[in-house]
């Protein structure tokens, strides 16, 4: 099993955590891991995405130009990245600043309402958890428990206390995700 993502948002979003969290779990799992972040200037409002390449066997190049699965964040993610999603493809999108949805029949299309619930819920420090969660609810490539440990793991040790209110994000995040 070999599975290319391509998170993608506004800086701040915690697109580049998410990658990160997930990589790690695969890491804490025995699997090959590639985590490789595209940041500079996106960190303060631009757009930042990672890639994350999460296998069983040895990752020959953390570079691609296509990709199973687009998680955007935002419009400009969308417009960049909805045209290299692989046929047979996953693109999952939070609707919250989409004004064009995803058009391609080819793919399998997933929306998460995850800014409006996480602004309702006040979880927004949480948010990028409750997307992550639609992402493993649709391709469960590693489990609850090891992203949950990898949070423990990569957290400063003064976040610690968010730990539960991520794993209830995680657990929204994989009730909130549906097709189209």
């Amino acid at each position: 099993m070999t599975h290319e993502f391509i998170l993608s948002g506004f800086g701040g979003q915690g697109v580049l955590s998410m990658g990160k969290i997930l990589a790690y779990a695969g890491l804490m799992e025995g699997k090959e891991v590639t985590w490789m972040p595209a940041y500079g200037p996106e960190q303060r409002g631009g757009t930042a995405n990672v890639t994350v390449i999460i296998s069983d066997d040895p990752v020959s190049s953390p570079i691609l130009s296509t990709y199973d699965t687009a998680v955007v964040l935002n419009q400009p993610s969308l417009d960049k990245f909805e045209s290299k999603v692989k046929p047979g493809g996953t693109l999952i999108y939070d609707s919250y600043g989409i004004n064009v949805p995803p058009t391609r029949e080819d793919i399998s299309v997933y929306r998460i309402d995850a800014m409006e619930k996480a602004a309702e819920g006040d979880m927004l420090k949480v948010f990028n958890m409750i997307v992550l969660g639609g992402v493993l609810k649709i391709h469960p490539v590693v489990s609850l428990e090891s992203v949950l440990q990898a949070l423990r793991k990569t957290l400063p040790e003064r976040h610690h206390h968010l730990i539960p209110q991520n794993g209830q994000a995680l657990r929204l995040g994989m009730d909130l995700v549906r097709e189209g």
